[in-house]
């Protein structure tokens, strides 16, 4: 059945041609969408018979008496896959508007292809983006989970690595060809899924041959990434997590989780085996890192200019003379708030174990703020 708003998309395209009426109805004889909107949803005969002789019929002044719901002009059948999909009826002297009537039923054809095969591709996205949702969630692996990639022709025997890459301004993303041709990327092998997730993100199973080198799938990775910042217009971070067996995917999710979320301050890619610090952050809850602030910088807070001055002291590797140059202030100035930060904190920074603590507190602070 021919949908209003496909027949609305097809009336738009088509009444550019010429300046007659133009009607589209559907294999019932009603019309769906017209020039004349106060002729949406009445019966006409003319189409209904061309639709039952599968060709055109020319409507004639004698017409309008006999037939229901005509004007005189030509009514044209739509085919799709062999069978009359609408009708495009096209008011005037049929003389005149029969010219045009050939190229106005191919550009429909076309257009009612075009609909069809993008649903087919928008039905297929979706239902990968289900799959892959369920496996990376761990939601069963049994007789359901084998149907469904089978009918989506994934082989779920391969080892995959996750990547995800996040989009920090999506809005600059604005069209979905956009998105599906950062998902159609050239170098994509047959076993590699890459889906949307969510508004703002990516997630791609790189699919890992066992004959094949952990660094040649870590350079297709990076491939891909240069390939989206080139692509999307947008800023972004990635994250890809380590090589696993397809019961285990969600373990890889985590690690590209991981990745991505340490990336994002420098907006870069990062490779999970490449973690350290991050790691054990990423370990912490959220109420014990909250914890941790107040019990070490949190009086900090309530004097900005101190903490951005132990902030800029790690930035510049603890060199004394960088922060106060870098700050714009005298060394001895620096040297005050050095030791109100010990006064405040009872930390001080000429301490390594102490600085270490700092040093935490203020990664746990950064994140914490981006967080919010």
């Amino acid at each position: 059945m021919l949908l209003p708003a496909l027949a609305e998309k097809i009336l738009r395209e088509v009444r550019g041609v010429l300046k007659e009426e133009i009607i589209v109805v559907n294999t019932d004889g009603i019309i769906v969408s017209s020039t004349s909107p106060d002729r949406v949803g009445a019966f006409h005969e003319g189409a209904l018979q061309s639709v039952k002789k599968r060709d055109k019929r020319i409507i004639t002044a004698d017409d309008e008496k006999k037939l229901k719901g005509v004007k005189a002009g030509i009514n044209l059948p739509v085919f799709f896959q062999k069978e009359v999909a609408a009708v495009i009826g096209i008011t005037g002297d049929p003389e005149k508007v029969a010219p045009y009537g050939e190229i106005i039923r191919k550009m429909t054809e076309l257009l009612i292809s075009e609909n069809f095969y993008s649903e087919q591709i928008d039905w297929q996205s979706r239902a990968l983006e289900g799959f892959v949702f369920d496996w990376l969630q761990e939601r069963g692996h049994g007789s359901s989970f084998i149907d469904r990639a089978l009918m989506l022709k994934v082989d779920t025997r391969l080892d995959r690595l996750v990547f995800i890459a996040e989009f920090l301004e999506p809005e600059k993303i604005p069209s979905r060809e956009i998105w599906q041709r950062l998902l159609s990327w050239p170098e994509k092998n047959s076993n590699d899924l890459f889906i949307r997730w969510g508004h703002d993100r990516i997630v791609a199973l790189f699919a890992h041959h066992s004959e094949e080198h952990i660094q040649r799938l870590e350079d297709r990775v990076s491939r891909y990434y240069s390939y989206l910042d080139r692509s999307s217009g947008s800023p972004l971070s990635g994250g890809a997590g380590q090589p696993a067996a397809s019961s285990a995917l969600s373990r890889s999710f985590r690690q590209a989780e991981r990745a991505v979320k340490a990336a994002k301050k420098a907006r870069g890619l990062r490779f999970d085996k490449n973690l350290t610090l991050e790691m054990l952050m990423d370990e912490i809850k959220p109420e014990t890192k909250l914890d941790y602030i107040k019990r070490t910088i949190g009086p900090l807070q309530q004097h900005p200019d101190v903490l951005a001055t132990l902030k800029e002291l790690f930035r510049q590797n603890h060199s004394l003379k960088k922060t106060a140059e870098s700050m714009h202030i005298h060394i001895n100035t620096l040297h005050y708030r050095l030791r109100k930060i010990e006064d405040l904190t009872g930390l001080g920074t000429g301490n390594a174990q102490q600085l270490f603590i700092l040093y935490m507190a203020c990664l746990l602070l950064d994140e914490h703020t981006n967080d919010h």
